[in-house]
This record gives structure tokens, C-alpha cells and sequence, in this order.
């Protein structure tokens, strides 16, 4: 089974960037109810879409107490525990993030550290890719960051 993930976030202002779990030097965070961790989210909808089940909302609800700055590696540690639930093991991911800056691939085996534990797979079975917008669109202005993700569950 294989699912799709994808999710953007605002640039914004006195926030740490987080991605993958990972402190990004940056003149901006991200936007968001939890740490507006752009990557964790759009794996962790994959994962849930490859089991057929809902997005990161109905587990993690935006506006919800509990979700208030919550570090992203939770959401990605509850979809090891839905996989276990249905007996269903994680192959693989592969995902993109798309941004202008800052730099990510200093930060990328952290990155697939980070995500192999809280989802319980070796780091190697955790692909992590960059690429820019080419300056189009709020990508390419600089607004905000997004990303894509693919899971395999077996």
C-alpha cells in the first residue's frame, strides 16, 4: 500500500524552524498550532493514507490544547503505533521539501535520524530531498515552505 502526503506552512516571525524534527538556523520559523514541522506533517499524512486512514487533523486536531506547539517526531511516533495497531510495517519513505532557503541538506542525516526512530525504521528507509520553486509562486517568494511525501506500508 502506498500513500501520499503533502503540507505548507507561512513563514513567520520569533519561531524556531523545525524540520524533521531538526533546529534550523533561519531569519524565520514556521507558521502553525504545533511546531509547524512542514516535512513531519507531509510524512505522516502518507502514512496515514498508505493505512487508510484520516490526515494528521483528525488525530492531532489544529486548535486543540494538546496540540499547542507539540513537536511534530509525536504525530510521526503516533503513526508507528496506528502501523503496530494494524500489524502493518513501514517500507519506506521518500519525500521533497520545496523552499528557497534555507540550505537543508547540512541537516538531512539528522533529519532521517530523527524521522527512522519516531516511525521505528532504519534512517536509510527515510529518503530526504530539496529543491527550490525557481523563485515562483509563494515558494518561490519566499513565504513559506512546503513538502511532499510518499509512504510504503506492507
Amino acid at each position: 500500500m502506498i500513500g501520499i502526503g503533502y503540507d505548507v506552512h507561512q513563514f513567520a516571525e520569533n519561531r524556531p524552524l523545525i524540520l524533521g524534527g531538526v533546529e534550523i538556523p533561519h531569519s524565520h520559523g514556521l507558521s502553525g498550532h504545533s511546531d509547524a514541522d512542514v516535512l513531519c506533517h507531509a510524512i505522516a499524512d502518507a502514512v496515514l493514507g498508505a493505512m487508510g486512514k484520516p490526515d494528521i487533523g483528525y488525530y492531532f486536531p489544529p486548535g486543540e490544547d494538546f496540540c499547542k506547539d507539540i513537536c511534530s517526531l509525536r504525530i510521526l511516533e503516533k503513526c508507528r503505533d496506528l502501523l503496530a495497531e494494524e500489524n502493518l510495517k513501514l517500507i519506506n519513505i521518500d519525500s521533497t521539501l520545496i523552499a528557497e532557503a534555507p540550505k537543508v541538506l547540512p541537516h538531512r542525516e539528522a533529519m532521517r535520524q530523527n524521522i527512522g526512530t519516531a516511525l521505528g525504521i532504519p534512517p536509510e528507509r527515510v529518503g530526504i530531498k530539496a529543491t527550490t520553486n525557481e523563485t515562483m509562486g509563494f515558494v518561490g517568494r519566499k513565504e513559506g515552505i512546503a513538502a511532499m511525501a510518499v509512504a510504503q506500508v506492507d
